[in-house]
């Protein structure tokens, strides 16, 4: 793979670079400098004075060697990844890794980072990624990514990230590019909602993500009869995998690349890839329940994760099975509201039996009745008013064979 970027990427590219010392800078001219077809530019000295006179125009590719010690340099960083765009693409240089800079670089949106001292093979692999993935993206759609957290086991997560691929399916009266992400490995159950066979092969990628492409990801994609594409593999519960940060990231990129919209189910459990899927949702939605312990979960979670990712998205909770009460005891929407303050999104109906059965024939919930109360309240928080049409059931079999547990 790395041959065919290199010829195809790297071909005619001008290469933008920073350096803070000499070593860096001999590695950038011996890697770059000796091929006729690579233009390189090479500015000398401290990232915040020389930041301003890069030229950027024209070039494929920018290098920036920073001092994440120095507040001075994230803040040029930060101001000059929000300028460029993603247009040409930053790789960020750093002398040793540290978990909080990474999530910074993250937040940055940098196309990627690189540990000094770093070999040549792979500062240029990671020229070739950052322009590949640059070019593949040019002159397209940004696809539109929401994601969902749950705030506790069993709130009813799962079911609402499907109604919401349905609904986004068909938002505008016509089918979308849409596609569902199951990133709960361990125990995801998106495929058995909707009765598919998980195709995503993990162990078939892990060991080289670099070679998922979009030949390879139409092969693990199971699509639904409705038109919705799902990505998911066979959940493994006596396993607790923690897959490399590469993996996940690569796989959602190409996903985001090929897709209008995008829904993730995310699981309960923190990995080392979790915040950068946060950061990179347009929507970020905590599913939690009308139980005081959940709301008090769902609460604790809003700052915890304000917090940690102080430039991420707005969180909006969900408060999912609502039932109201004008009188006698239990919650009421006033108590929710008191509870969860402006992070309180939508709150949505508690209808079992409907729920039951559309998870039992693999349909959307408008399958089993058009028009739904699950369906109006969450449409009214996911849709833009601008873009509702007449939801058209989806024509799926009314029939499934039940209760095949997997």
């Amino acid at each position: 793979m790395f041959a065919r970027e290199t010829s195809e990427v790297m071909a005619k590219t001008r290469v933008v670079a920073q350096c803070r010392d000499a070593d860096f800078e001999r590695l950038l001219r011996s890697t770059f400098g000796a091929d006729a077809k690579i233009e390189l530019t090479v500015a000398n000295g401290a990232f915040t004075e020389t930041v301003r006179k890069l030229d950027m125009n024209g070039a494929t590719v920018a290098i920036v060697d920073v001092d994440p010690a120095s507040e001075a340099d994230l803040t040029a960083l930060a101001a000059l990844t929000q300028r460029l765009g993603g247009t040409p693409p930053v790789i960020v240089a750093i002398p040793s890794f540290d978990v909080s800079v990474a999530r910074q670089l993250l937040q940055m949106r940098v196309a990627d980072f690189v540990v000094k001292p770093v070999a040549p093979l792979d500062l240029v692999r990671a020229c070739a990624r950052a322009a590949q993935a640059a070019k593949n993206v040019a002159g397209t759609t940004e696809a539109q990514i929401f994601t969902f957290l749950p705030a506790a086991g069993g709130v009813g997560l799962t079911t609402l990230a499907i109604e919401t691929a349905m609904l986004l399916l068909r938002g505008n009266g016509q089918q979308s590019k849409t596609c569902l992400v199951d990133l709960d490995f361990q125990h995801g159950s998106c495929c058995d909602y909707l009765d598919l066979e998980p195709r995503l092969d993990l162990d078939e990628i892990e060991p080289r993500p670099d070679r998922l492409d979009r030949q390879l990801l139409e092969v693990m994609i199971s699509e639904h009869q409705s038109g919705l594409k799902v990505i998911a593999a066979p959940s493994r519960p006596a396993e607790m995998r923690n897959f490399d940060f590469e993996v996940v990231t690569r796989l959602l990129d190409l996903v985001a690349a090929h897709f209008d919209n995008v829904i993730i189910d995310v699981p309960r459990t923190w990995f080392n890839w979790t915040d950068s899927v946060l950061i990179g949702s347009n929507r970020l939605f905590l599913v939690t329940e009308m139980t005081v312990p959940g709301l008090k979960h769902a609460r604790h979670l809003v700052n915890v994760i304000r917090q940690r990712l102080p430039d991420g998205p707005a969180l909006e909770v969900i408060v999912n099975r609502f039932e109201q009460r004008l009188f006698g005891p239990g919650l009421r929407r006033a108590d929710i509201e008191q509870a969860l303050g402006d992070s309180f999104a939508a709150a949505i109906p508690n209808n079992f039996r409907l729920v039951s059965e559309a998870i039992d024939r693999g349909v959307p919930l408008d399958e089993v009745k058009a028009g739904n109360n699950i369906q109006q309240a969450l449409s009214k928080l996911i849709v833009p008013p601008k873009q509702k049409g007449p939801m058209k059931p989806v024509q799926v079999p009314t029939e499934r064979k039940l209760a095949v547990v997997r």
